[in-house]
């Protein structure tokens, strides 16, 4: 039932019987009316929402996106074919999450708890290590969710990772002049970036499908190393249970310190999310994360739960740094996650992202004679797939042809220190399912035309 109401609010759509900005009935309103339950209105609700098709916002219903995706309409009598839709922009640069999805009208009421409730008062000055009720809720929320065995005092509020990661770097600096760290390689660039600005020395690790290669850590001669082994970027390899306890090990035997990045970790597609290193053994481990991937990045909110040996010199790096996040900011997540809105959304987004990947890897399947999306490595999570070039491609030619054909694409090599064959790394957390084949034939034309 769910799918026959999907086609018809869908075909509605294309035929324009519903235009954009059209209101929908509530999902009550609609199943009462054809006498099903919510759940099937809710159902098709969902799946033409992460489509493209639809914009649900609390308070202010479910609508026909303003520019609403192309739909597949019947062919009309006698064969002809509707004209090619109107060019449109596909922006696939990866690590970018859906921000038209932020819980708008949610994170406002929690806002308007925090600055109204005498309970929630924010203080004036905040202690460098961020808000108490926040460090307490992220505390709980990372024993819960990520395995780690913390309470609120483990906690240092910052404004994301890389603030996190340069108050690792100056204290890392500070006790070992010139000292190296292993980084990933491919891998963020930002993070080897923020290192090197305190004087550390990156020294590039090959990764594989098992994730960093840790004998090759040791062999670096370096006293840390930053890695994530939940989701590695961009390869999207899962740090194997065995290279875990040798990278534990190394760091125990060496004194290292291991920079845990735990970017994208609350999604994952194909099992539940793999826990943090940290809740493996948190003498060594640094572990770092924020809400840029599950909320907004605009947001500029993280935290940091450093090794207890290390915690006064971070605590001091991070408030010495500058500014952190807003106290009301503050607040209003740790009342976000305490009333269960946080979770809510986490489920709703994987649910949307999870459709959204599939659709990209189905197009990209359809098309298999120019990339061979079996070839894609890594698990399925997280906001973007690294998909391989025919042998000999040249990445940047790709890229600029896709360019050329309304697609934003980044080259593998934007994130390699040495070579590595041709690869793309496409980001689909804003790719609505009905134009991953439109993206697809694009990056196919792309490599045809070389």
């Amino acid at each position: 039932m769910h799918e026959r109401l999907t086609g018809a609010i869908r075909a509605a759509i294309a035929q324009g019987r519903l235009g954009p900005g059209h209101l929908l009935p509530s999902s009550r309103a609609l199943a009462t009316e054809l006498g099903c339950s919510r759940w099937v209105v809710n159902e098709a609700y969902v799946q033409l929402t992460a489509e493209g098709h639809l914009e649900t916002r609390q308070g202010s219903g479910t609508r026909v996106a303003a520019d609403p995706a192309v739909c597949a309409a019947a062919p009309p009598a006698g064969g002809a074919v509707d004209p090619e839709p109107p060019a449109w922009h596909a922006d696939l640069r990866p690590g970018a999450p859906d921000v038209h999805q932020f819980p708008a009208a949610a994170w406002l009421r929690c806002l308007h708890h925090v600055l109204t409730d005498p309970g929630w008062s924010p203080p004036v000055f905040a202690p460098p290590a961020g808000a108490p009720r926040l460090r307490q809720t992220v505390a709980a929320y990372l024993r819960r969710a990520r395995g780690i065995p913390v309470d609120g005092d483990d906690v240092v509020i910052t404004c994301g990772t890389s603030h996190g990661m340069a108050a690792v770097a100056r204290v890392l600096a500070s006790t070992a002049a010139e000292a190296g760290v292993a980084v990933e390689d491919p891998g963020w660039f930002r993070l080897r970036e923020v290192a090197a600005a305190a004087g550390l020395r990156p020294e590039p690790v090959a990764v594989d499908e098992h994730g960093i290669d840790v004998r090759a850590v040791g062999r670096a001669g370096v006293a840390a190393v930053v890695c994530a082994p939940a989701h590695q970027f961009p390869t999207g390899a899962l740090l194997s249970p065995e290279r875990r306890r040798a990278l534990l090990a190394w760091a125990s035997r060496t004194g290292g310190v291991i920079v845990e990045d735990d970017y994208d970790a609350e999604f994952r597609y194909d099992g539940r999310p793999v826990g943090a290193l940290a809740g493996l053994g948190r003498d060594h481990v640094v572990h770092l994360g924020s809400v840029s991937k599950t909320l907004h990045p605009g947001l500029r909110l993280g935290w940091l739960v450093p090794p207890p040996a290390l915690r006064g010199a971070l605590l001091a790096a991070v408030a010495t740094s500058g500014a952190g996040p807003g106290v009301p900011e503050q607040l209003a997540f740790a009342h976000f996650v305490e009333s269960g809105g946080y979770d809510r959304h986490l489920r709703r987004m994987r649910r949307t992202y999870r459709l959204r990947r599939d659709a990209l890897l189905h197009a990209l399947h359809d098309h298999g004679r120019a990339v061979r999306p079996d070839a894609v490595p890594g698990i399925a999570a997280g906001l973007h797939v690294t998909v391989p070039l025919p042998p000999g491609s040249d990445e940047h030619a790709v890229v600029g042809r896709l360019a050329g054909l309304g697609v934003t694409a980044i080259p593998l090599s934007r994130y390699t220190i040495r070579p590595r064959p041709p690869a793309l790394v496409l980001g689909f957390g804003r790719l609505s399912p009905s134009r991953a084949g439109w993206v697809a034939g694009r990056l196919a034309a792309a490599l045809t035309d070389g």
